[in-house]
């Protein structure tokens, strides 16, 4: 683990293992690469690398305000260059998602493999739609009224952690004991930061969305995404996988806006077998 200067920022970067290059964005805002620890798993095959966007985690140098679609895809792309990769396969989860996404449309010839984990292509589903469901579920008005002021910026520093722990069953609700272990042992060594999660629910997010340019996407791309994800519902899985040309689909069953934990197996042999199937240039790494 280091931190390696990249334009005006210096990432915190992680890489593990040999083999074709994957790298995986975080989601949040306001986490940080802990939240993707399943996915070294896949470091006996690929070279996975780990990295904290801008103003997230151990990533430091910038103010909070620098954290722009333009400056996230960038930094994506200057790490990239800096490590030597022509291309690589890009894996974002939920936030890293919606990285993921720009970056495909930025830079569409520096990634091989697109894989998209329980996102989104429009924020209305989460400022908007997620409380809805909530409720729908049977959530309480608290917990209802508690999501919607996380996803739409509206809670102070204070209550980012008591706010991930009350959220805690929606996020994760078929979490078993060896995930719950896991988790707890990452979130000891994560960093979180809460003004970058205000920051991206309340100015970056509003607003945003990619619907309508799916179709300029050509890497191969997989969507992936828990049956029970409250944050991005199936529904909206299905729109992204109709959007990208040619696009996958796999819905994981008993699992929610984290399956990568609740079902680490079979999300890693997806994501590893969608990497060795679908066709993708070669690299010189």
């Amino acid at each position: 683990m280091t931190t390696l200067p990249v334009r005006d920022v210096r990432l915190f970067v992680d890489v593990v293992g040999r083999g074709y290059p994957l790298v995986v964005m975080h989601g949040g805002p306001g986490a940080d690469h802990w939240t993707l620890l399943p996915f070294r798993q896949l470091s006996d095959r690929f070279t996975v690398i780990f990295y904290d966007h801008r103003c997230n985690g151990r990533s430091v140098g910038v103010p909070v305000s620098s954290m722009t679609w333009e400056n996230l895809t960038a930094d994506a792309e200057a790490l990239r260059e800096s490590l030597g990769f022509d291309t690589w396969a890009v894996l974002g989860h939920s936030f890293g998602g919606k990285v993921a996404l720009e970056y495909a449309l930025r830079y569409p010839t520096s990634l091989s493999h697109l894989i998209l984990l329980d996102t989104g292509g429009d924020s209305w589903w989460e400022q908007e739609n997620a409380p809805k469901l909530l409720a729908e579920r049977g959530f309480s008005r608290k917990k209802v009224e508690l999501a919607r002021r996380w996803f739409n910026g509206a809670t102070a520093p204070w209550e980012f952690f008591p706010t991930l722990m009350r959220l805690g069953a929606a996020y994760d609700p078929h979490t078993n004991v060896f995930a719950a272990v896991r988790t707890m042992f990452a979130e000891r060594h994560s960093k979180m930061r809460p003004q970058a999660q205000i920051f991206g629910f309340g100015q970056l997010m509003k607003g945003w969305t990619v619907m309508d340019r799916l179709g300029e996407i050509r890497a191969p791309t997989l969507v992936m995404a828990g049956r029970d994800d409250f944050v991005f519902p199936p529904e909206h899985q299905g729109q992204l996988a109709a959007g990208i040309p040619d696009a996958r689909l796999e819905i994981i069953e008993r699992a929610g806006h984290n399956p990568q934990d609740e079902r680490t197996a079979e999300v890693m042999r997806a994501v590893s077998d969608f990497i060795s199937t679908a066709p993708g240039p070669e690299t010189r790494a």
